[in-house]
């Protein structure tokens, strides 16, 4: 097995955060976010203080603020006796995520049938729109998901039910690389932009069964697709293993 690159500067090329309007904070969180969801920073990736100060040439307060946010995000997590780490969950508990997954964002998808307005309706068709676009651009993969972000969103409001959003925003988190692992393979966007457009027709229809059957569906290929595909971004992410070797 390839033992994997050790210095934080030979895996991820960032340069000194700039003195911009935004805060530092902002700044490294969004510059390690982007890294993290490209697969720059692959999961399993130990995030060591030292060099995160000083490649960006930032306050250690400012590097721990950012990974406290990224943790809170999923992204990142805090291991006992190692520290900071790009967010590896094993491939059973990715399995078991996205099983979860299905059967929560199915039932938000009913909850929206049932409740959502007209104007969420047609929020949620231009947010699906607005993924297909973002999904055909090479900006790379954080761009497509936070599109994807803002149909969650229209999702949530329209289901209107708080035990679900607290449900699915805890999922959400957890699963936020293997969406990213999921969506950077070639022509994964493309088929999921056709799956969301299906989800969105039987909505409109107002058939809140198919649509929930067509999303079950988007979100088990998602699945299929991270699952083969994880061993591509980290040595660690084998069957029965979740930690970097």
């Amino acid at each position: 097995m390839p033992t994997p690159t050790n210095s934080l500067a030979e895996a991820w090329d960032a340069s000194p955060v700039g003195r911009v309007a935004a805060p530092l904070r902002e700044q490294v969180t969004a510059a390690l976010r982007e890294a993290i969801l490209d697969f720059r920073l692959k999961p399993g990736r130990r995030l060591v203080e030292r060099e995160l100060i000083e490649q960006l040439d930032v306050s250690r307060t400012t590097v721990r603020e950012a990974l406290r946010e990224l943790t809170a995000e999923g992204l990142v997590t805090i291991v006992p006796q190692r520290g900071a780490i790009v967010t590896a969950p094993s491939w059973d508990d990715a399995r078991d995520l996205y099983e979860v997954r299905a059967a929560l964002e199915s039932r938000l998808v009913e909850r929206f049938v049932e409740r959502a307005s007209r104007s969420q309706e047609l929020a949620l068709a231009a947010a699906v729109e607005s993924f297909a676009e973002a999904s055909t651009r090479e900006a790379g993969v954080h761009v497509a998901l936070t599109a994807k972000d803002v149909f969650y969103e229209v999702l949530l409001a329209g289901a209107a039910s708080p035990a679900l959003q607290q449900l699915t925003e805890s999922i959400q988190a957890r699963v936020r690389v293997l969406r990213a692992t999921s969506m950077s393979m070639p022509g994964r966007s493309s088929k999921a932009v056709d799956e969301l457009r299906g989800v969105l027709a039987a909505i409109q229809s107002r058939d809140g069964q198919q649509a929930a059957a067509l999303y079950v569906e988007h979100v088990r290929q998602a699945a299929e697709t991270a699952l083969q595909n994880m061993h591509e971004f980290d040595d660690g992410l084998q069957p029965g293993n979740g930690q970097e070797s």
